[in-house]
C-alpha cells in the first residue's frame, strides 16, 4: 500500500535550518511533500539547504527575535508558499557554565533565542496556522523537566518555551490548531560536537545517569519528530525513556541537587568548568549577528 502523506502540497516553517535538526527537518519534510520555508541567522548555510531542495524550500535570513523581521518573513512566506500548515520553532543556542561564573550577555541571549524568540515566532505564523487549522511544533529539551547543573540559562529558557507552548495549545485548542511539545535528550549535532571540546560540557554528561549521558544519532531523531508532526502529536518523545523522565519530574529537583552536592562540591577548584560561550557555528553565528550594529533583516529565499 501506497503510504499517506498527510503533508503534501502544506506549507511548513522551520526555524534554525540552516543546520542539525532543523535542517534536517527540512529535508525529511520535503520528502513527505510539504514545501518548506527555511528560516535563520546563516545566509550562506540556508542557502546551501535551500538549493539542494529544488521548487520546494527557500530561505529567509532572520533573527528570531526580530519581531518586525519575523513578521515581514511571515508575509513573505505566504506570498512564496500560501499560509503555513506546519511551524517548527527549532531556533536554539546553549552554553555551559557555573551560573556565578556565566556571562550575563551570554545568559540573556540564551533566554532571549530560545524563548522569546519561540514566541515572536508563534506571533508571526499563528495567524496563518489559524486560517489552516494547522500545527505549531515547539522544541524543547530534556532540560525543560530536569535541571542540569552548569546550563541554568539553557534550562531555564527550555522550560518556559515548555510552559509557553502548553499555554497556546489550551487558548487555540478550540480553533482547531495543533501544539505539540518536542522532548530531545543528547543529539549528535553541530552543537553537541562542539560540547566535546569543553571540560564543563564534558563534565556535566559524564555526570549525568544512563541514558541521559549518551549522544544519540540525529536522523532517528529528526524521524521521530517529522512523525510528531503528521501525528500532530501534543508530546514528541525524541527517545522513549523522556516519557518516563517526565513523569517522574517532580522528583527530580532533589535528585540531582543530592548528585550535585557530591559531584560539584568535588569538581570545584580541582577541573575547570569556565564558561564556554555560545556553542557550535550556529551559537558562533548568532554571537555575530547579535552584537551591536545594525539589526539583521529578512532576506528572500
Amino acid at each position: 500500500m501506497t503510504r499517506p502523506l498527510p503533508l503534501l502540497g502544506r506549507t511548513a516553517v522551520v526555524t534554525g535550518a540552516a543546520r542539525g535538526l532543523g535542517e534536517g527537518m527540512a529535508r525529511a519534510l520535503v520528502r513527505r511533500g510539504a514545501d518548506v520555508a527555511l528560516l535563520g541567522h546563516e545566509e550562506s548555510e540556508l542557502a546551501r539547504v535551500a538549493a539542494s531542495l529544488p521548487g520546494r524550500a527557500a530561505h529567509w535570513a532572520v533573527d528570531v527575535t526580530d519581531e518586525a523581521g519575523m513578521a515581514r518573513t511571515a508575509s513573505q512566506v505566504e506570498q512564496r508558499f500560501g499560509p503555513p500548515s506546519v511551524l517548527v520553532a527549532n531556533a536554539g543556542v546553549a552554553a555551559g557554565a557555573l551560573f556565578l561564573d556565566s556571562d550575563p550577555a551570554t545568559w540573556r541571549r540564551i533566554v532571549e533565542v530560545n524563548l522569546i524568540g519561540s514566541a515572536v515566532t508563534a506571533r508571526a505564523f499563528l495567524p496563518g496556522l489559524l486560517r489552516t487549522r494547522g500545527y505549531y511544533l515547539q522544541i524543547a529539551s530534556l532540560a525543560a523537566v530536569a535541571p542540569a547543573p552548569l546550563m541554568s540559562a539553557y534550562c531555564a529558557s527550555k522550560s518556559g518555551v515548555e510552559a509557553f507552548a502548553q499555554t497556546v495549545r489550551a487558548e487555540l485548542a478550540h480553533r482547531g490548531v495543533g501544539v505539540g511539545v518536542a522532548y530531545i535528550s543528547w543529539t549528535d549535532t553541530d552543537m553537541i560536537q562542539d560540547a566535546r571540546h569543553y571540560r564543563t560540557m564534558r563534565e556535566l554528561r559524564a555526570h549525568m545517569p544512563w541514558p541521559a549521558d549518551k549522544v544519540y544519532p540525529s536522523q532517528p531523531v529528526v524521524d521521530r519528530l517529522v512523525r510528531g508532526i503528521e501525528r500532530r502529536s501534543p508530546a514528541v518523545y525524541t527517545q522513549p525513556w523522556l516519557r518516563a523522565v517526565r513523569a517522574a519530574r517532580v522528583c527530580l529537583p532533589g535528585i540531582v541537587a543530592r548528585r550535585s552536592r557530591r559531584v560539584l562540591g568535588r569538581l570545584e577548584g580541582r577541573a575547570d568548568l569556565s564558561a564556554t560561550g555560545l556553542l557550535g557555528a550556529g551559537g558562533e553565528a548568532d554571537a555575530v549577528d547579535a552584537s551591536p550594529g545594525p539589526p539583521l533583516h529578512g532576506g528572500n529565499g
